[in-house]
Protein backbone atom coordinates (compact mmCIF):
# COMPACT_ATOMS: atom_id res chain seq x y z
CA UNK A 1 0.00 0.00 0.00
CA UNK A 2 1.27 3.39 -1.00
CA UNK A 3 2.33 5.72 1.85
CA UNK A 4 -0.16 9.08 2.53
CA UNK A 5 2.64 11.00 2.93
CA UNK A 6 4.60 9.75 -0.32
CA UNK A 7 1.47 10.63 -2.46
CA UNK A 8 0.85 14.21 -1.13
CA UNK A 9 4.62 15.11 -1.80
CA UNK A 10 4.63 13.54 -5.17
CA UNK A 11 1.72 15.28 -5.77
CA UNK A 12 3.26 18.92 -5.28
CA UNK A 13 6.08 17.90 -7.22
CA UNK A 14 3.88 17.59 -10.04
CA UNK A 15 2.04 20.87 -9.33
CA UNK A 16 5.54 22.32 -8.88
CA UNK A 17 6.35 21.48 -12.44
CA UNK A 18 3.04 22.40 -14.18
CA UNK A 19 3.02 25.83 -16.25
CA UNK A 20 1.25 28.59 -14.37
CA UNK A 21 -1.17 29.29 -16.94
CA UNK A 22 -2.11 25.66 -16.25
CA UNK A 23 -1.78 26.47 -12.56
CA UNK A 24 -3.54 29.10 -12.24
CA UNK A 25 -6.68 27.01 -14.25
CA UNK A 26 -6.31 24.57 -11.35
CA UNK A 27 -6.51 26.75 -8.69
CA UNK A 28 -9.72 28.10 -10.35
CA UNK A 29 -11.29 25.22 -10.56
CA UNK A 30 -10.64 23.90 -7.18
CA UNK A 31 -11.74 26.99 -5.87
CA UNK A 32 -15.25 27.04 -7.49
CA UNK A 33 -15.70 22.90 -7.14
CA UNK A 34 -15.27 24.03 -3.21
CA UNK A 35 -17.44 26.88 -3.59
CA UNK A 36 -19.86 24.77 -5.46
CA UNK A 37 -19.69 21.62 -3.11
CA UNK A 38 -20.12 23.79 -0.54
CA UNK A 39 -23.11 25.89 -1.76
CA UNK A 40 -24.74 22.05 -2.42
CA UNK A 41 -24.31 20.80 1.08
CA UNK A 42 -25.27 23.74 2.68
CA UNK A 43 -28.95 22.87 1.05
CA UNK A 44 -28.68 19.61 2.50
CA UNK A 45 -30.25 18.64 5.69
CA UNK A 46 -26.43 17.42 7.53
CA UNK A 47 -25.08 17.54 10.34
CA UNK A 48 -21.72 18.04 11.73
CA UNK A 49 -19.61 15.45 12.78
CA UNK A 50 -19.99 16.31 16.61
CA UNK A 51 -23.49 17.13 16.69
CA UNK A 52 -24.12 13.22 15.41
CA UNK A 53 -21.69 11.75 18.17
CA UNK A 54 -23.98 13.84 20.79
CA UNK A 55 -26.51 12.77 19.26
CA UNK A 56 -25.66 9.11 19.34
CA UNK A 57 -24.97 9.34 22.89
CA UNK A 58 -27.90 11.03 23.55
CA UNK A 59 -30.15 7.70 21.90
CA UNK A 60 -28.01 5.28 24.03
CA UNK A 61 -28.44 7.15 27.25
CA UNK A 62 -32.06 7.10 26.23
CA UNK A 63 -32.09 3.42 25.05
CA UNK A 64 -30.67 2.36 28.23
CA UNK A 65 -33.45 4.32 30.24
CA UNK A 66 -35.85 2.90 28.32
CA UNK A 67 -34.64 -0.61 28.87
CA UNK A 68 -34.86 0.46 32.86
CA UNK A 69 -38.29 1.58 32.52
CA UNK A 70 -39.54 -1.53 30.85
CA UNK A 71 -38.28 -3.44 33.62
CA UNK A 72 -39.41 -2.22 36.00
CA UNK A 73 -42.77 -1.97 34.66
CA UNK A 74 -42.41 -5.75 34.05
CA UNK A 75 -41.63 -5.86 37.89
CA UNK A 76 -44.71 -4.09 38.60
CA UNK A 77 -46.65 -6.01 36.56
CA UNK A 78 -45.75 -9.01 38.00
CA UNK A 79 -46.12 -7.73 41.45
CA UNK A 80 -49.67 -6.58 40.73
CA UNK A 81 -50.32 -10.11 39.22
CA UNK A 82 -49.47 -12.07 42.16
CA UNK A 83 -51.47 -9.73 44.11
CA UNK A 84 -54.18 -10.48 42.45
CA UNK A 85 -53.92 -14.41 42.37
Amino acid sequence: MLNPSKLEEIAKQISSNMPQGLKNIADSFESKTKQVLQNKLSEMDFVSREEFDIQSKVLIRTREKLMELEAKVAELEAKINSDQA
